[in-house]
């Protein structure tokens, strides 16, 4: 029975301060979403035994060198990472924080999808947009529902 074509009932309206929490936290996400792509990435470029370079950045993000310089510009103003001239860009310590909770987050959602039979590649694209947008609560649910399989 396919259950593509039937119209889901909807729900009564959240009070309006519950409702708009929901939407606050997608916001916040989305914000902190890209500084935490980035900081993930450098961390894995400098873990790979490379220095994270703009321009390595740049590739592997796949945007211009200057839309990475204006984001390690802010990065290096928020205290997550460093510059020195003629070398590469190193993380903080408050970045490698940043770093290592996004790759937790990303690496739990990706076994998580892989549990239910979603392909690697497709897990791993999927987890890059979920990372950002789960919950401690529905992680750990993740977690539990991995262990008792």
């Amino acid at each position: 029975m396919a259950l593509k074509n039937r119209p889901v009932p909807r729900e009564p309206l959240l009070d309006a301060d519950v409702h708009s929490e929901g939407f606050r936290q997608t916001r916040e996400a989305r914000r902190s979403a890209l500084v935490e792509d980035y900081v993930e990435l450098i961390a894995d470029l400098i873990e790979d035994g490379n220095e994270a370079r703009q321009v390595d950045i740049a590739a592997r993000l796949g945007v211009a060198q200057p839309t990475v310089a204006k984001m390690l510009t802010r990065l290096c103003a928020d205290g997550l990472v460093s510059r020195k001239p003629y070398r590469g860009v190193f993380l903080t310590d408050a970045g490698r924080k940043v770093a290592e909770e996004s790759r937790i987050r990303h690496q739990t959602v990706e076994a998580f999808l892989r549990s239910l039979g979603v392909s690697a590649e497709t897990a791993r694209i999927d987890a890059e947009g979920i990372e950002h947008h789960v919950s401690a609560e529905t992680l750990e649910a993740f977690r539990k529902a991995m262990t008792a399989r």
